[in-house]
């Protein structure tokens, strides 16, 4: 990837120089995390048919974050689901769990045409970082926006999403989504209003508070592993261990990620000539948080599936042909942020 700079010793830049972070200067700052969850936590009980609501998609760290609420918590959840691209396994990660935790779900089909003619769209007209990150910030504000409606309309006063640490990117969203983005923004991305595509009722998908009374309470939005210690490989293992996956290798984020996932990976690797996601989960395991020896041998046999379409890499295929695309059909053609919602306050024009 761009100033990787490899020296001899088979480092990267990015190792050489990395600084072990002031542990107890950014413990502290965990510690405050922390504690504001653990009160949303205790403020939230009781006020409703649900104490909270989770997006769930299938994955260990939201079924974890389920299995946490339920067990050591006692909360009354509600998990959602906006039931777009999701594999059969995380499906069936997704009733297992709910079944043992006993836990009350509720999955929201959206449009199917909505949805083809979006990823369609973004893939031929990719901002500057790549496939991975235009559809990706243009898809999770749809369910996000999903999830605050339901908790409004159920009355919930916290959304806790199983947003691992380095995800979203901290500019949009590091432990909570600012109350501005909440109360004051329209998350329609301004290339897709610009573009003259699309209907008002599919850029209405996207979540406006203006289309609320005045004095509405909007829910806060959290990322409680943004707070809590977090360990990937632990977070494998427990979900395992509460039953919560079959088997381990079903808590393993490369088999229960959204199937046209591959496709933006193959995009971006046709590109840019590395993954994407590289950098995240180097970031993860410089800070102790993922297991080295594990990416070292996935993330190769990984970039192998996607670049010869194989095994898991078949999906690349099978989402072309869903969008009727070609991969010359796949192009960059939009500037940096093109996609990204106007994070500003609309009083004050500060940026967030």
């Amino acid at each position: 990837m761009p100033g990787a700079d490899i020296d001899r010793q088979g480092l990267c830049r990015y190792c050489r120089d990395y600084q072990v972070k002031d542990n107890q200067g950014d413990e502290q700052e965990r510690q405050k995390r922390e504690a504001d969850l653990e009160q949303a936590l205790s403020r939230c009980r009781g006020r409703g048919e649900y104490d909270c609501l989770v997006p769930v998609s299938g994955g260990k760290d939201s079924l974890y974050l389920l299995y946490i609420l339920k067990k050591h918590y006692d909360l009354n959840v509600l998990a959602f689901t906006t039931d777009v691209n999701i594999p059969d396994l995380a499906w069936k990660n997704i009733q297992r769990a709910l079944r043992i935790l006993d836990i009350d779900h509720l999955s929201f089909s959206a449009s199917f045409c909505f949805y083809t003619k979006l990823f369609r769209y973004l893939l031929q007209n990719q901002e500057e970082r790549g496939a991975v990150y235009t559809v990706s910030y243009v898809y999770a504000p749809l369910f996000e926006g999903d999830a605050i409606r339901i908790a409004l309309e159920k009355d919930i006063p916290l959304i806790l999403a199983g947003y691992s640490p380095g995800q979203p990117e901290p500019e949009r969203m590091f432990y909570e989504f600012s109350r501005i983005l909440i109360c004051e923004t329209d998350w329609c991305p301004p290339a897709l209003k610009q573009s003259g595509i699309f209907s008002e009722s599919e850029l209405g998908r996207f979540f406006n508070p203006d289309r609320y009374p005045r004095g509405t309470e909007f829910p806060r939005y959290l990322a409680p592993f943004h707070a809590w210690t977090y360990n990937q490989e632990e977070v494998m293992q427990a979900v395992v261990e509460a039953g919560l996956v079959s088997k381990k290798k079903h808590a393993n984020p490369v088999l229960t990620n959204y199937p046209i996932n591959w496709l933006l990976m193959y995009s971006d690797l046709r590109h840019f000539g590395y993954n994407p996601y590289h950098p995240e989960f180097s970031a993860l395991i410089r800070e102790g948080k993922a297991n080295r020896t594990y990416w070292r041998v996935v993330a190769p046999v990984v970039n192998v599936m996607i670049r010869q379409k194989i095994l898991l890499g078949r999906e690349v295929a099978r989402s072309l042909k869903w969008l009727d695309l070609e991969e010359d059909d796949l192009r960059i053609n939009q500037p940096r942020g093109a996609y990204d919602p106007p994070l500003y306050s609309k009083d004050t024009g500060n940026q967030l």
